[in-house]
């Protein structure tokens, strides 16, 4: 994969950013912008983590690695044993031989930096604000932190799929091939998705149709976030991307080959090393609630680099929002109660966008 496709310093944002035009006032301050001011060496106090959150503080285990799926080299009873595994003591893993062609990832990069190296007034068109419940556009914060931090990240969100919950005024139109590439990329994330949640309902004992059918069947959404980590003068203070697990069913994520995705394990923080043309595969709350907590919905994070802009793009898998969400029949009993309650996603959402207990 060319590297310039991969990754862009701090230099290069800069320069996409010197001859731009002073604009009078911007509703939020965009982290890209304040990156490439030129002057800043120092972090603003409301992005320098509490010291427990700290990464100078929080060192991850680097000699341990994660688990690395093939989705062709074994299949049948060992594909499903094997993904079992991974999603019940990690709650996530690296997917290889996914199917998605390593051309088609690299021109989904493309597109995507393509909109970050617009003018800003640009990308300012498609802002988004999330405290009216405008989730989908630009944005630079998107969970409420009690602590009011703020994490070192600009992003693009918008859904992908089903047909009629997608917007396409609220997708980039610059570039001008931003839509059929993510088009062309949803077609085949849907596929893999289809497989992986075969394999998780195989591996509870359950139909393979099990859990996609739980999930809304035809009418799960598909929503791209593509995150952007600019270089940060002060990286052992910041997180790009605070602690969480995702809200969503399953997230299918491709980074650049900038490092900086962190997983819970064991009490300890491990990196995940960048693997080539991998899919980052991660559990998110509602198969661990479908599951009964069989499967796990990963804790992880995002550290950020000094010199290097790091980017991601994550497909979140997430049911309608009226699907009632809880621990399937099948894998309650008396030795194996129910460990979640029932609610709607929308409900799910609420509560955990406002940090309310479930």
């Amino acid at each position: 994969m060319h590297k310039g496709y991969l990754a862009f310093g701090y230099k290069l944002n800069c320069i996409l950013f010197s001859h731009l035009p002073k604009t009078k006032k911007m509703t939020t301050e965009r982290v890209q912008a304040l990156a490439c001011t030129g002057n800043l060496k120092e972090l603003p106090e409301k992005f320098i983590r509490l010291a427990d959150e700290r990464p100078e503080n929080t060192k991850p285990l680097e000699e341990v690695t994660v688990p690395v799926i093939s989705l062709t080299e074994c299949g049948g009873d060992l594909l499903v044993k094997e993904i079992h595994n991974a999603c019940s003591e990690w709650g996530f893993f690296l997917l290889k031989d996914h199917g998605l062609s390593f051309g088609l990832i690299e021109k989904l990069q493309h597109v995507g930096m393509e909109f970050f190296k617009q003018p800003q007034e640009e990308k300012e068109k498609y802002a988004n604000d999330p405290s009216i419940g405008k989730f989908e556009g630009y944005g630079t914060k998107m969970t409420k932190n009690l602590d009011e931090k703020v994490e070192w990240v600009d992003y693009f969100f918008h859904i992908m799929s089903p047909p009629s919950q997608v917007d396409y005024q609220i997708w980039p139109q610059i570039p001008s091939s931003y839509r059929e590439v993510t088009e062309e990329y949803k077609e085949e994330v849907v596929k893999v998705t289809d497989r992986l949640l075969e394999l998780l309902s195989e591996g509870l004992g359950l139909e393979g149709k099990a859990l996609k059918s739980c999930l809304g069947g035809d009418e799960l959404e598909l929503e791209m976030k593509i995150n952007m980590y600019p270089p940060c003068p002060q990286p052992e203070l910041a997180l790009g991307v605070e602690p969480h697990t995702d809200m969503s069913a399953l997230t299918l994520l491709v980074p650049n080959d900038v490092p900086g995705l962190q997983v819970w394990k064991d009490n300890n923080w491990v990196v995940v090393d960048y693997l080539p043309n991998a899919l980052f595969v991660n559990v998110g709350d509602q198969i661990e609630v479908l599951s009964n907590g069989k499967y796990k919905s990963v804790l992880h994070r995002s550290t950020v680099n000094k010199e290097r802009t790091r980017m991601s793009w994550a497909v979140f898998c997430a049911p309608p929002h009226d699907a009632m969400i809880g621990p399937l029949p099948e894998l309650v009993d008396e030795q194996n109660p129910s460990k979640y309650s029932t609610k709607t996603y929308a409900d799910f959402r609420y509560c955990k966008f406002n940090k309310l207990p479930q």
